[in-house]
C-alpha cells in the first residue's frame, strides 16, 4: 500500500473488465477509493461484482454505475453524484481519471454491399466513445471543480493510432483522434496543473481484441516474435498506472507512453 495514495479516489471509465478491471484492483490495493462508471447487462454483472468484491477486500470504497459513459444526461447524472459523494471530503477533487473506453465497429471502410461496410452512424458512435468522451468528461468534471492541482487523466491507445489493420479502421480513426485530444487537453490544463497523457499497451487478450476477426493468428505470431515471449496483460499496463499515480510525478504530460514489454521497438505490433 502507498501512503501518499491513501484514501484518494480514482475514476475509471470502462471499470468492469480488461485494463480498466486490472487499474481499479491495483489502485485500490494501493489505496485508493474507486469511482466506476460501466455498461453491463445481467449476464455480465457477475465480472462487475467480482471487481466490487475485490477493491473492498481492501478496505476502501467502490461506488460503481451502471451507465452509458458517453450519453451526456447520464454523464452529467454521474458526475453529480460524484460531487456529492466528495462534497464531505478535506480534499473534494479526483487525483486519477482513467479513460478505457473501448466499444467500437469492427467494420472495414470498402465492402461489396453497404451492410458490410461502417456506415455513418457507426463512425460517428466508434469516435464519440472511444475519443470525444474524453473531452466531455474532462470538460465537466473540471467545471465541477472535481478535478484540480494534482489531479491526472490517463486515456488508453494503441499502435491502430498510427498503423493500418483489417476492419480496425473506425477504431484507428478513435485512437489518433484520442491522442490528439490528449496534447490540447494537456496544453489546457498545465496552468491548472492537471497532467494529461496516453498508455499505450502492446497486444492484449482482451475483449475487445477478441471481437477482432482474426486475432487468433496475430495473437499466435506475436507471442511467438515477443521479446518477452508473451503479450502484454492488463495487470502489466496497471502497474504501470499505479506508479504514474504517485502524486510526486508531476513533470509529466503530453506524453504517449508505452507500455508493451519492447515490443513497439521491434517492429512486431
Amino acid at each position: 500500500m502507498s501512503e501518499h495514495l491513501e484514501g484518494r479516489w480514482a475514476l475509471i471509465l470502462g471499470a468492469s473488465s480488461g485494463f480498466g478491471a486490472a487499474s481499479a484492483r491495483a489502485l485500490a490495493r494501493e489505496g485508493m477509493n474507486i469511482f466506476g462508471v460501466h455498461l453491463d447487462l445481467r449476464r455480465t454483472m457477475d465480472r462487475v461484482q467480482a471487481v466490487i468484491a475485490d477493491i473492498e477486500a481492501t478496505g476502501h470504497e467502490a461506488v460503481f454505475f451502471n451507465t452509458n459513459a458517453a450519453d451526456p444526461r447520464r454523464r452529467a447524472r454521474v458526475i453529480e453524484r460524484i460531487g456529492e459523494r466528495l462534497s464531505g471530503e478535506p480534499s473534494p477533487v479526483i487525483h486519477l481519471m482513467l479513460h478505457s473506453l473501448a466499444f467500437g465497429s469492427l467494420k472495414p471502410y470498402i465492402a461489396d454491399s453497404a451492410a458490410e461496410a461502417v456506415n455513418e452512424q457507426e463512425m460517428e458512435m466508434t469516435l464519440r466513445v472511444m475519443a470525444h468522451s474524453l473531452v466531455y468528461w474532462t470538460q465537466e468534471l473540471v467545471r465541477a471543480g472535481l478535478l484540480g492541482a494534482g489531479s491526472r487523466i490517463f486515456a488508453l491507445t494503441s499502435l491502430g493510432s498510427e498503423r493500418a489493420a483489417p476492419n480496425y479502421g473506425p477504431v484507428s480513426a478513435a485512437k489518433a483522434a484520442l491522442e490528439a485530444h490528449m496534447r490540447q487537453l494537456a496544453l489546457e490544463l498545465a496552468p491548472r496543473e492537471i497532467t494529461v497523457n496516453c498508455l499505450m499497451p502492446g497486444v492484449t487478450l482482451t475483449p475487445a481484441l477478441r471481437a477482432i476477426p482474426g486475432h487468433e493468428r496475430m495473437v499466435e505470431q506475436l507471442e511467438r516474435m515477443h521479446p518477452r515471449g508473451r503479450l502484454t496483460r492488463p495487470e502489466d499496463v496497471a502497474a504501470a498506472l499505479v506508479a504514474l499515480a504517485d502524486p510526486r510525478l508531476t513533470w509529466i504530460s503530453g506524453a504517449v507512453i508505452p507500455v508493451d514489454g519492447g515490443e513497439r521497438i521491434t517492429g512486431i505490433g
